[in-house]
């Protein structure tokens, strides 16, 4: 799971003094840096007119090193620095010391006749916004990558983008490809900082991976490495009622509730039952036999339903409408003490009561907000989506599944998990009624609710990608088995083996 591991900016710095401290020179870490740099360019580009822009920083240091090897083998290097070369100080210093070529004061006119951009102006530790001559230079270089006579490539970040949170601190320059140094950041994974880097390269510059455990980072990719541990799958001992009896409440809207059930089915769920008025019962399973129905008329015929013990998960909110009615449904299943997830309008009856929402929390939860939604929930929360993702999960004390194409999973224990497996194709009607089946269907057959959330995500992303453009939701959960046969390896287990025994 290291690999998966996200550094903020602070804990790349302290991996860097770790490592500085364990007797690796600072220089040498520095040379590493831009001998890896220098080597993906070569690997990637043909020797052309290249500019390498240098900032007062460390990864102005870096640059001075790319420049330096680039010009050895060959290349038509051109260097320039913001700031003056007396001013560097450090192992920036003792990497300019090295540079016997002439450095030119950082201006858009040197621009003229490039090729390539390597940037190392800032890297992913600005604390401020761009401006003066640095935002001029680089508005001039977004025009050129624009028109497509310039290619831009980031030094660990394009300058202007924050390496936690992905936000532009005025301007940044899109890279075509960004080259980072032992673990990726936040700020590559979250937009924009995630289009504006490019392809993204984690090169080793010798930190071992064993300072992690001394930083004890809680941020992470998500991948089936942070959970296919806890992934359950059935063995030859299985039956329906081991896998889990899964609820989905049926709201008005019915093909909501319809998406979810087929999704908590298709993704494991060994029985699931619709609870829903008497009237939408038979919509529910006209089409889907396997489906159980139950009449639940209101709150107190819920909390009947309820009652069965082996009924151990509920999903409400799809389909509902806000209304007094969704919001009792949404309080019996909380003080019922089954794992919930609530999504959609189940979310939105709480606006602006986190608090009281966190009261009635028995059990596992799992809240699956769009943006709007959050924002309704949590009117008085500010920061990264990251940060919001987290502070949200502590407030009321359970997993927050803050929607949209970098989505973030927090746990109330402080870990997050940034998704970047979803597809544009995947912004259509229906898709988040099936991600709150699919983590429905994973909690139904006792996973826990941080790495059933993370999974969710991921496989209803891994789905649209294999489906491809025109996806509607209805065809997720049909893609549903070939990811657990091809990507997560289910079709290479004995029937007896599990992957925990493994």
């Amino acid at each position: 799971m290291d690999d998966l591991t996200l550094l903020s900016v602070e804990e790349m710095g302290e991996a860097d003094r770790l490592t500085i401290r364990g007797g690796v020179p600072g220089i040498e870490l520095m040379e590493t840096a831009g001998w890896t740099v220098s080597d993906v360019i070569a690997a990637r580009y043909t020797p052309r007119r290249t500019l390498v822009v240098c900032g007062p920083g460390n990864n102005g240091g870096d640059g001075f090193v790319v420049a330096r090897l680039l010009r050895e083998r060959g290349w038509d290097v051109t260097l320039a620095l913001l700031g003056k070369l007396e001013g560097l100080r450090g192992d920036a210093a003792l990497a300019a010391a090295k540079w016997d070529g002439p450095v030119a004061a950082l201006a858009p006119g040197l621009l003229d006749g490039a090729e390539l951009l390597v940037d190392a102006l800032f890297g992913a530790g600005l604390a401020r916004n761009i401006e003066g001559r640095a935002f001029d230079f680089l508005s001039r270089a977004g025009e050129m990558v624009g028109d497509g006579s310039l290619t831009s490539v980031a030094i660990d970040m394009p300058s202007g983008v924050d390496g936690n949170t992905g936000a532009v601190r005025g301007i940044a320059v899109p890279a075509a490809m960004s080259v980072t140094f032992f673990r990726k950041k936040p700020g590559h994974l979250l937009h924009p900082g995630r289009a504006l880097s490019g392809e993204l390269i984690v090169t080793d510059i010798g930190i071992k991976p064993d300072v992690l455990r001394e930083i004890g980072p809680a941020t992470f990719e998500n991948a089936p490495g942070l959970w296919a541990f806890d992934l359950p799958r059935p063995d030859a001992d299985s039956h329906k009622y081991t896998r889990g009896h899964a609820v989905v409440c049926g709201g008005e809207m019915t093909g909501a509730g319809r998406l979810a059930a087929r999704a908590a089915r298709r993704s494991g769920a060994g029985l699931l039952t619709v609870a829903a008025a008497s009237g939408l019962c038979p919509l529910f399973s006209a089409d889907a036999p396997g489906v159980i129905t139950s009449p639940a008329d209101d709150a107190a015929l819920f909390g009947t339903l309820l009652e069965d013990r082996r009924k151990n998960a509920v999903l409400v909110g799809p389909g509902h409408g806000v209304s007094e009615h969704t919001r009792s449904i949404a309080e019996t299943a909380l003080r019922a003490g089954r794992a919930v997830v609530l999504d959609a309008d189940a979310l939105t009856v709480f606006a602006g009561q986190a608090s009281a929402l966190s009261g009635m929390i028995r059990a596992p939860a799992v809240l699956t907000p769009h943006q709007g939604e959050f924002s309704r929930l949590f009117p008085d929360l500010s920061g990264s989506k990251l940060e919001r993702a987290r502070a949200a999960a502590g407030l009321v004390g359970a997993v927050v599944v803050l929607k949209g194409p970098d989505t973030v999973i927090a746990a109330p224990d402080g870990r997050a998990a940034i998704n970047c497996n979803a597809p544009p194709w995947l912004a259509t009607g229906g898709t988040g009624d099936v991600l709150a089946g699919t983590i429905l269907g994973l909690l139904t057959q006792g996973m826990p609710a941080f790495e059933a959330a993370a999974a969710g995500v991921w496989i209803n992303g891994a789905a649209a990608n294999r489906f491809g453009p025109g996806l509607i939701a209805e065809d997720l959960p049909e893609i549903f088995p070939r990811i657990f046969a091809e990507d997560l390896g289910w079709s290479t287990l004995s029937e007896n083996s599990s992957l925990r025994e493994r």
